[in-house]
């Protein structure tokens, strides 16, 4: 299994992020992001892999792949079309430097899904309650 990892460029949170794919699915189903290249390694992707998405300079949810195709911009020229679960699975926050276009995650080093309830696991527990509060709304933790 591979994944991809992409920024999210335009929304400054998960929320945002998840308000545009609500209209964009609504308006054009199935929910699909469109880019320029189109990945060769389709099968591996499509074999349970997810896009990792970059929000705010940290990879914060992932949404699980469903199909590669061929796609059209709106001025009519080639893409390929990304078909997505409407789902934003939420992950570990890792920080990330900006990059163009997407590229491929190996499984290994995905960040793994946060589980309700498990942020003891993390150390998590020993910040102060402020300071949980805070990175929560950040959308870090």
């Amino acid at each position: 299994m591979l994944h991809l990892i992409k920024l999210s460029v335009g929304p400054k949170d998960v929320g945002q992020l998840r308000r545009i794919q609500a209209l964009r699915a609504a308006a054009q189903p199935p929910l699909r992001h469109q880019t320029r290249m189109s990945p060769k390694r389709r099968e591996e992707l499509l074999a349970g892999g997810s896009i990792y998405w970059v929000v705010a300079g940290f990879v914060q949810v992932r949404q699980r792949l469903l199909d590669i195709v061929e796609d059209r911009w709106d001025d009519d020229t080639a893409c390929c079309g990304l078909v997505l679960h409407p789902e934003l699975v939420p992950v570990e926050a890792r920080a990330v430097k900006a990059f163009q276009g997407w590229r491929y995650l190996p499984a290994e080093e995905a960040p793994p899904d946060v589980v309700p309830g498990q942020e003891a696991v993390r150390g998590l527990d020993r910040l102060p309650p402020r300071l949980r509060a805070a990175l929560r709304e950040a959308r870090l933790i």
